[in-house]
């Protein structure tokens, strides 16, 4: 009960024996998914899987922190790129692979704290926030996209220009008759299903503690929270940080799923993308903006196949409507109608 009562609170929505009994079978209906799927749909939903943990973290600086950052996507980059050295200079023997994902998402927290310093203690806020963090992603876009000479090699390593990294083992896990790899299928599914819980659980508990509770209230009015004896710059740090961080994951993750990383990854196109997966969901909740990535992830894949030349305009006017119509996001929305129409039923 101690626990349930810490995943629960007034920074999150959705509490209670029926929204835990939906997750309940959300969670049931994810690890029976497989059994239902094709090889390839089962792996494609592992690939959404590993972009929504950028999502979740974005969701923690802007949402919850009131902080916009287009630069989720510079440490998504930074972490895979790191990742794709390690292995390929060491390989992925005896799990090694677990810890170049560790070593790449603490490289991110470690940028993430640098660039966050300097933005927060130098009382950057608002608008000039979202243009630095985006100056940085282009640059480290248009860095990487340069290095396709020889000479750009770290050991093994080849950095290749627009042509990006390639080749990295995916992820394996050290087991006593030899390491178990997971390969875009089931096994990395079940994996990254795992992680996915764990860290959304480990979210709702951060964002209900008194951490979630001072980040809210100094995205609501950063002067009072100052006033009131609070560390206003602390707080949005630390935020970044493990926003960045999560960010980073997901780049790891997805550079073991497709063993390739591009410099495209970090473009503007894709600095854009998440801004638009947590406004469309709801930014201001995390179980919204892990719904919304899924579904919006969803559509727009099945946009670039049928119409590629349309998705990123669709994209852009679901984000200008939800903006007019919607400006707490779709998901919020419908969690809140739900709300309203159970309590009218009960009143009954």
């Amino acid at each position: 009960m101690t626990l349930l009562r810490r995943l629960e609170g007034p920074q999150t929505l959705g509490r209670g024996p029926a929204f835990w009994t939906a997750f309940a079978f959300a969670v049931a209906a994810a690890v029976a998914y497989p059994w239902f799927a094709d090889g390839y749909t089962v792996g494609n939903t592992a690939y959404f899987f590993c972009w929504v943990f950028m999502a979740l973290g974005l969701c923690l600086i802007w949402g919850y922190g009131g902080a916009l950052s287009f630069g989720q996507t510079a440490f998504f980059g930074l972490s895979g790129y790191a990742y794709g050295v390690l292995t390929l200079n060491v390989g992925a023997a005896y799990g090694f692979t677990l810890a170049a994902v560790v070593l790449a998402v603490a490289l991110s927290a470690v940028m993430a704290a640098l660039l966050g310093y300097f933005l927060f203690f130098g009382r950057i806020g608002g608008v000039f926030l979202g243009i630095i963090t985006l100056s940085v992603t282009l640059a480290l876009e248009r860095f990487m996209a340069q290095t396709a000479g020889p000479e750009w090699k770290i050991g093994a390593a080849r950095l290749n220009g627009y042509n990006g990294m390639s080749g990295m083992p995916p992820l394996t896990v050290p087991w006593f008759d030899g390491d178990v790899v997971l390969f875009p299928d089931v096994a990395l599914y079940y994996g990254l299903l795992a992680l996915l819980i764990v860290v959304y659980l480990a979210l709702r508990i951060l964002v209900n503690a008194r951490f979630g509770n001072v980040l809210v209230a100094i995205r609501e009015n950063p002067e009072r929270a100052e006033m009131l004896g609070y560390d206003v710059r602390r707080y949005q740090l630390a935020a970044f940080v493990i926003g960045s961080a999560l960010a980073g994951l997901s780049g790891t993750l997805y550079t073991a799923w497709g063993q390739y990383i591009t410099p495209s990854s970090m473009g503007l196109t894709a600095a854009a993308l998440p801004v638009i997966w947590v406004a469309v969901g709801g930014r201001g909740d995390l179980t919204a903006t892990l719904v919304g990535t899924l579904l919006v992830l969803g559509g727009f894949q099945a946009l670039t196949i049928y119409g590629s030349q349309y998705a990123l305009v669709v994209m852009g006017l679901l984000l200008v409507v939800v903006v007019l119509a919607a400006p707490d996001g779709l998901v919020v929305a419908a969690m809140r109608g739900l709300g309203r129409l159970r309590r009218r039923e009960a009143g009954r």
